[in-house]
Protein backbone atom coordinates (compact mmCIF):
# COMPACT_ATOMS: atom_id res chain seq x y z
CA UNK A 1 0.00 0.00 0.00
CA UNK A 2 3.44 2.41 0.14
CA UNK A 3 3.69 4.97 2.48
CA UNK A 4 1.07 6.82 3.96
CA UNK A 5 0.13 9.07 6.25
CA UNK A 6 -1.64 8.44 9.73
CA UNK A 7 -5.12 7.90 8.41
CA UNK A 8 -6.10 4.99 11.19
CA UNK A 9 -7.15 7.82 13.96
CA UNK A 10 -8.80 5.48 16.13
CA UNK A 11 -9.81 5.69 20.03
CA UNK A 12 -10.63 2.95 21.82
CA UNK A 13 -13.03 3.51 24.72
CA UNK A 14 -13.92 0.31 26.26
CA UNK A 15 -16.95 -0.79 28.51
CA UNK A 16 -18.92 -3.23 29.18
CA UNK A 17 -22.03 -3.41 26.76
CA UNK A 18 -24.24 -6.16 25.66
CA UNK A 19 -24.25 -6.00 21.85
CA UNK A 20 -24.82 -9.01 19.85
CA UNK A 21 -23.33 -9.41 15.91
CA UNK A 22 -22.44 -12.13 13.77
CA UNK A 23 -22.11 -10.72 10.34
CA UNK A 24 -18.69 -12.08 9.81
CA UNK A 25 -16.58 -10.27 7.58
CA UNK A 26 -19.97 -8.20 6.56
CA UNK A 27 -21.27 -8.04 3.06
CA UNK A 28 -18.22 -6.48 1.64
CA UNK A 29 -15.95 -9.74 3.22
CA UNK A 30 -17.94 -12.31 2.56
CA UNK A 31 -18.54 -11.45 -0.97
CA UNK A 32 -14.43 -11.07 -1.73
CA UNK A 33 -14.00 -14.55 0.06
CA UNK A 34 -16.49 -15.83 -2.41
CA UNK A 35 -15.04 -14.04 -5.50
CA UNK A 36 -11.92 -15.44 -4.80
CA UNK A 37 -13.30 -18.96 -4.52
CA UNK A 38 -15.19 -18.70 -7.75
CA UNK A 39 -11.87 -18.07 -10.07
CA UNK A 40 -10.42 -21.02 -8.14
CA UNK A 41 -13.22 -23.44 -9.10
CA UNK A 42 -12.71 -26.21 -11.39
CA UNK A 43 -15.03 -27.07 -14.00
CA UNK A 44 -16.52 -29.41 -12.76
CA UNK A 45 -17.26 -27.54 -9.45
CA UNK A 46 -18.21 -24.94 -11.41
CA UNK A 47 -20.78 -26.75 -12.84
CA UNK A 48 -22.30 -28.55 -9.65
CA UNK A 49 -21.86 -25.16 -7.54
CA UNK A 50 -23.99 -23.50 -10.20
CA UNK A 51 -26.97 -25.90 -10.35
CA UNK A 52 -26.97 -25.32 -6.58
CA UNK A 53 -27.37 -22.09 -6.96
CA UNK A 54 -31.00 -20.45 -6.14
CA UNK A 55 -31.66 -17.94 -9.09
CA UNK A 56 -31.48 -15.20 -7.45
CA UNK A 57 -27.82 -15.59 -7.35
CA UNK A 58 -27.77 -15.06 -10.91
CA UNK A 59 -25.16 -17.95 -11.23
CA UNK A 60 -22.62 -16.57 -8.83
CA UNK A 61 -21.99 -17.78 -5.71
CA UNK A 62 -20.54 -14.38 -4.36
CA UNK A 63 -24.06 -12.74 -4.40
CA UNK A 64 -25.41 -15.25 -1.42
CA UNK A 65 -22.11 -15.53 0.32
CA UNK A 66 -24.30 -13.05 2.98
CA UNK A 67 -27.41 -15.92 2.90
CA UNK A 68 -26.74 -16.89 6.68
CA UNK A 69 -26.60 -13.48 8.31
CA UNK A 70 -29.90 -13.01 6.65
CA UNK A 71 -31.59 -15.82 7.32
CA UNK A 72 -29.87 -15.88 11.20
CA UNK A 73 -33.37 -14.57 12.45
CA UNK A 74 -35.65 -16.88 11.03
CA UNK A 75 -33.38 -19.62 11.85
CA UNK A 76 -32.47 -18.96 15.23
CA UNK A 77 -31.06 -22.41 15.58
CA UNK A 78 -28.53 -21.02 13.35
CA UNK A 79 -26.71 -18.50 15.58
CA UNK A 80 -24.15 -19.92 17.54
CA UNK A 81 -23.02 -21.49 13.95
CA UNK A 82 -21.42 -18.49 13.07
CA UNK A 83 -18.64 -18.39 15.69
CA UNK A 84 -16.63 -20.43 18.74
CA UNK A 85 -15.63 -18.92 21.94
CA UNK A 86 -12.43 -20.11 24.20
CA UNK A 87 -12.57 -19.50 27.93
CA UNK A 88 -10.17 -16.29 27.86
CA UNK A 89 -7.23 -18.09 26.09
CA UNK A 90 -5.52 -18.43 23.23
CA UNK A 91 -5.59 -22.00 21.86
CA UNK A 92 -8.62 -23.83 20.26
CA UNK A 93 -10.40 -27.03 21.01
CA UNK A 94 -13.50 -28.80 20.03
CA UNK A 95 -14.71 -30.74 23.01
CA UNK A 96 -14.03 -27.23 24.93
CA UNK A 97 -15.13 -24.98 22.91
CA UNK A 98 -17.59 -25.91 19.77
CA UNK A 99 -21.13 -25.60 21.42
CA UNK A 100 -23.84 -23.57 21.90
CA UNK A 101 -25.47 -21.83 24.97
CA UNK A 102 -26.94 -25.16 25.98
CA UNK A 103 -23.86 -27.02 25.90
CA UNK A 104 -25.02 -28.82 22.63
CA UNK A 105 -21.69 -30.14 21.00
CA UNK A 106 -20.63 -28.81 17.55
CA UNK A 107 -23.12 -26.23 17.47
CA UNK A 108 -20.08 -23.92 16.69
CA UNK A 109 -18.89 -22.88 12.90
CA UNK A 110 -16.01 -25.51 13.14
CA UNK A 111 -18.83 -28.38 13.42
CA UNK A 112 -21.16 -26.46 10.85
CA UNK A 113 -18.23 -26.36 8.26
CA UNK A 114 -17.96 -30.27 8.96
CA UNK A 115 -21.58 -31.01 8.96
CA UNK A 116 -22.54 -28.75 5.78
CA UNK A 117 -19.54 -30.22 3.93
CA UNK A 118 -20.55 -34.28 4.59
CA UNK A 119 -24.15 -32.91 3.83
CA UNK A 120 -23.11 -31.71 -0.19
CA UNK A 121 -21.12 -34.81 -0.28
CA UNK A 122 -24.47 -36.38 -0.71
CA UNK A 123 -24.84 -34.46 -3.91
CA UNK A 124 -26.06 -36.42 -7.43
CA UNK A 125 -27.34 -39.52 -4.74
CA UNK A 126 -31.35 -39.72 -5.33
CA UNK A 127 -31.57 -40.41 -1.54
CA UNK A 128 -29.65 -37.02 -0.38
CA UNK A 129 -32.57 -35.59 1.45
CA UNK A 130 -31.07 -32.90 2.15
CA UNK A 131 -31.57 -28.95 0.54
CA UNK A 132 -28.39 -29.21 -0.63
CA UNK A 133 -28.58 -25.31 -1.73
CA UNK A 134 -28.86 -24.21 1.80
CA UNK A 135 -25.83 -26.55 2.53
CA UNK A 136 -23.89 -24.60 0.06
CA UNK A 137 -24.46 -21.01 1.16
CA UNK A 138 -24.22 -21.95 4.87
CA UNK A 139 -20.90 -24.03 4.22
CA UNK A 140 -19.59 -20.20 1.82
CA UNK A 141 -20.35 -18.07 4.75
CA UNK A 142 -19.17 -20.27 7.69
CA UNK A 143 -15.85 -20.64 5.76
CA UNK A 144 -15.75 -16.93 5.95
CA UNK A 145 -16.95 -16.81 9.09
CA UNK A 146 -13.77 -18.87 10.86
CA UNK A 147 -11.48 -16.52 8.95
CA UNK A 148 -12.23 -13.65 11.12
CA UNK A 149 -10.06 -13.49 13.61
CA UNK A 150 -13.17 -11.87 16.04
CA UNK A 151 -15.49 -15.25 15.01
CA UNK A 152 -12.99 -17.29 17.40
CA UNK A 153 -12.26 -14.96 20.48
CA UNK A 154 -13.21 -15.13 24.30
CA UNK A 155 -16.66 -15.73 25.59
CA UNK A 156 -16.91 -13.23 28.60
CA UNK A 157 -16.36 -10.67 26.04
CA UNK A 158 -18.81 -12.21 22.97
CA UNK A 159 -15.88 -12.10 20.22
CA UNK A 160 -15.44 -8.50 21.40
CA UNK A 161 -19.40 -7.48 20.98
CA UNK A 162 -19.85 -5.95 24.42
CA UNK A 163 -16.16 -4.19 23.93
CA UNK A 164 -17.64 -0.31 22.49
CA UNK A 165 -14.78 1.56 20.51
CA UNK A 166 -14.79 4.47 19.00
CA UNK A 167 -13.15 4.17 14.97
CA UNK A 168 -12.96 7.64 13.69
CA UNK A 169 -15.96 9.14 15.23
CA UNK A 170 -18.81 6.68 14.77
CA UNK A 171 -19.01 4.55 18.09
CA UNK A 172 -19.25 1.10 17.33
CA UNK A 173 -18.13 -2.73 19.30
CA UNK A 174 -14.43 -4.09 18.66
CA UNK A 175 -16.12 -6.98 17.04
CA UNK A 176 -17.44 -5.23 13.85
CA UNK A 177 -14.37 -2.99 13.81
CA UNK A 178 -12.69 -6.50 12.58
CA UNK A 179 -16.19 -7.49 10.58
CA UNK A 180 -16.79 -4.34 8.83
CA UNK A 181 -15.08 -0.91 9.45
CA UNK A 182 -10.95 -1.63 9.03
CA UNK A 183 -12.25 -3.10 5.37
CA UNK A 184 -14.36 -0.26 4.49
CA UNK A 185 -12.20 2.19 5.57
CA UNK A 186 -9.55 0.58 3.71
CA UNK A 187 -11.57 -0.16 0.73
CA UNK A 188 -11.95 4.12 0.54
CA UNK A 189 -8.20 5.05 1.28
CA UNK A 190 -6.65 2.48 -0.60
CA UNK A 191 -9.12 1.47 -2.88
CA UNK A 192 -11.29 4.56 -4.12
CA UNK A 193 -14.04 2.78 -2.95
CA UNK A 194 -13.49 0.23 -5.64
CA UNK A 195 -14.51 -3.45 -4.08
CA UNK A 196 -12.95 -4.60 -7.41
CA UNK A 197 -9.15 -3.15 -7.23
CA UNK A 198 -9.10 -4.15 -3.77
CA UNK A 199 -10.31 -7.76 -4.83
CA UNK A 200 -7.86 -7.53 -7.36
CA UNK A 201 -5.21 -6.62 -4.97
CA UNK A 202 -5.77 -9.36 -2.92
CA UNK A 203 -5.18 -11.99 -5.69
CA UNK A 204 -1.88 -10.16 -6.65
CA UNK A 205 -1.09 -10.98 -3.36
CA UNK A 206 -1.99 -14.52 -3.95
CA UNK A 207 0.27 -15.09 -7.26
CA UNK A 208 2.59 -12.85 -5.68
CA UNK A 209 3.87 -12.35 -2.44
CA UNK A 210 1.76 -15.46 -1.03
CA UNK A 211 2.33 -17.55 -3.58
CA UNK A 212 5.16 -19.79 -1.30
CA UNK A 213 2.18 -20.47 0.99
CA UNK A 214 -0.53 -21.56 -0.99
CA UNK A 215 0.14 -25.60 -0.92
CA UNK A 216 -0.59 -24.95 3.07
CA UNK A 217 -3.69 -23.08 2.92
CA UNK A 218 -5.00 -25.41 0.42
CA UNK A 219 -3.66 -28.88 2.47
CA UNK A 220 -3.69 -27.38 5.94
CA UNK A 221 0.37 -29.01 5.77
CA UNK A 222 -0.94 -31.87 3.63
CA UNK A 223 -2.80 -33.42 6.73
CA UNK A 224 -6.12 -33.90 5.00
CA UNK A 225 -7.62 -32.83 1.78
CA UNK A 226 -10.39 -30.29 3.46
CA UNK A 227 -8.10 -29.76 6.39
CA UNK A 228 -9.77 -29.90 9.66
CA UNK A 229 -11.69 -26.18 10.34
CA UNK A 230 -10.43 -26.66 13.92
CA UNK A 231 -6.99 -25.75 12.17
CA UNK A 232 -9.01 -22.45 11.09
CA UNK A 233 -10.03 -21.70 14.18
CA UNK A 234 -7.21 -22.10 15.92
CA UNK A 235 -5.71 -19.95 13.84
CA UNK A 236 -8.38 -17.26 14.25
CA UNK A 237 -8.23 -17.29 18.36
CA UNK A 238 -4.14 -16.73 17.64
CA UNK A 239 -4.68 -13.98 15.41
CA UNK A 240 -6.71 -12.57 17.89
CA UNK A 241 -5.14 -12.69 20.95
CA UNK A 242 -1.93 -10.98 18.71
CA UNK A 243 -3.99 -8.16 16.94
CA UNK A 244 -7.27 -7.75 17.84
CA UNK A 245 -7.38 -7.96 21.50
CA UNK A 246 -3.87 -6.51 21.99
CA UNK A 247 -3.44 -3.13 24.29
CA UNK A 248 -7.32 -3.12 24.73
CA UNK A 249 -8.30 -3.52 28.45
CA UNK A 250 -11.87 -2.78 30.08
CA UNK A 251 -12.33 0.90 30.76
CA UNK A 252 -9.48 1.91 29.10
CA UNK A 253 -8.81 4.49 26.32
CA UNK A 254 -5.81 4.16 23.91
CA UNK A 255 -4.28 6.60 22.26
CA UNK A 256 -1.28 7.95 20.21
CA UNK A 257 -2.89 6.15 17.61
CA UNK A 258 -0.27 7.84 14.65
CA UNK A 259 2.81 6.19 16.81
CA UNK A 260 1.20 2.63 16.01
CA UNK A 261 0.30 3.60 12.67
CA UNK A 262 2.64 0.51 11.44
CA UNK A 263 1.27 -1.93 14.14
CA UNK A 264 -2.48 -1.09 12.19
CA UNK A 265 -1.05 -1.95 8.44
CA UNK A 266 0.15 -4.69 9.55
CA UNK A 267 -2.77 -6.14 11.17
CA UNK A 268 -4.61 -5.38 8.38
CA UNK A 269 -2.63 -7.10 5.91
CA UNK A 270 -1.87 -10.17 7.72
CA UNK A 271 -5.23 -10.56 9.58
CA UNK A 272 -7.60 -9.27 7.28
CA UNK A 273 -6.36 -9.40 3.57
CA UNK A 274 -4.65 -12.40 4.10
CA UNK A 275 -7.50 -13.88 6.06
CA UNK A 276 -10.12 -13.43 2.88
CA UNK A 277 -7.69 -14.60 0.97
CA UNK A 278 -7.27 -18.28 2.68
CA UNK A 279 -10.80 -18.08 3.16
CA UNK A 280 -11.36 -17.79 -0.26
CA UNK A 281 -9.05 -20.30 -1.41
CA UNK A 282 -9.80 -22.98 1.75
CA UNK A 283 -13.34 -22.51 -0.12
CA UNK A 284 -12.24 -23.05 -3.54
CA UNK A 285 -10.59 -26.58 -2.44
CA UNK A 286 -13.40 -27.64 -0.23
CA UNK A 287 -15.54 -27.29 -3.06
CA UNK A 288 -13.52 -29.10 -5.78
CA UNK A 289 -12.78 -31.95 -3.74
CA UNK A 290 -16.15 -31.99 -2.87
CA UNK A 291 -17.92 -31.72 -6.51
CA UNK A 292 -14.75 -32.85 -8.91
CA UNK A 293 -14.38 -36.75 -9.18
CA UNK A 294 -10.73 -35.52 -10.94
CA UNK A 295 -9.41 -33.54 -8.09
CA UNK A 296 -6.43 -35.27 -6.79
CA UNK A 297 -7.04 -35.90 -2.96
CA UNK A 298 -3.56 -35.99 -2.40
CA UNK A 299 -2.06 -33.14 -3.58
CA UNK A 300 -5.16 -30.86 -4.63
CA UNK A 301 -2.90 -28.10 -6.28
CA UNK A 302 -4.96 -24.65 -7.14
CA UNK A 303 -4.27 -23.58 -10.27
CA UNK A 304 -2.42 -20.45 -9.19
CA UNK A 305 -1.57 -18.18 -11.89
Amino acid sequence: MGSISCVLPILFLVVSLSISSTDGWGKLGHFMVCKITEKYLSENATRAVVDLLPPVAGGELAAVCSWADEVRFRYRWSSPLHYANTPGVCDFTVKRDCHNAKRTQNMCVVGAINNYTAQLRTYGKSSSGYNLTESLMFLAHFMGDIHQPLHVGFLDDEGGNTILVRWYRRKTNLHHVWDVSMIETAMKDFYNTDENIMIESIERNITGNWADDIVDWETCNRKTVTCAPSTYASESIDLSCKYAYKDVEQNSTLTGICSRKKYLLFSIDISIYKRIAQAGLRLATLLNSIFDPSFNSINPGLQIA
